[in-house]
């Protein structure tokens, strides 16, 4: 699975880079979501970002009454799964647009193995 894993990651991440360096030199394809997307800019990707997460948060909801219930419908479990995938993939585009890969993320979910949330959270820069 890591291995598959890794292989997704470094196409979207390709794919993403990719669509961003066109928008860069202008040449916008007409058929790319993503180039289309990255044009109009950051306040769009995170208003698709919020838009997602929302959807998330329905999904899960249905499917927490579902398995609260005892049923445990594969739909409704689907609809979650397929919804938690447009958040990852929107945070992509986002990522990507200021020229970071799901690798930076990684990274960073590595540097926190092993530590207490709580203590990662307070050892955090205070602003």
């Amino acid at each position: 699975m890591s291995n598959q894993l890794n292989q997704i990651l470094e196409v979207l991440d390709a794919t993403i880079a990719s669509r961003r360096a066109s928008v860069q030199e202008g040449n916008v394809d007409a058929l790319s979501y993503v180039a289309k997307l990255m044009k109009k800019g950051d306040d769009a990707i995170l208003k698709k970002i919020g838009e997602e997460a929302t959807e998330v948060v329905m999904a899960a909801k249905d499917s927490r009454t579902n398995v609260i219930e005892g049923r445990f419908n594969s739909e409704y479990q689907a609809k979650l799964v397929g919804e938690v995938a447009d958040l990852w993939f929107h945070s992509l585009v986002l990522l990507g647009q200021f020229d970071l890969t799901s690798k930076d993320v990684l990274g960073e979910l590595g540097r926190r193995e092993g530590m207490s949330g709580i203590v990662e959270k307070e050892s955090r820069v205070k602003e």
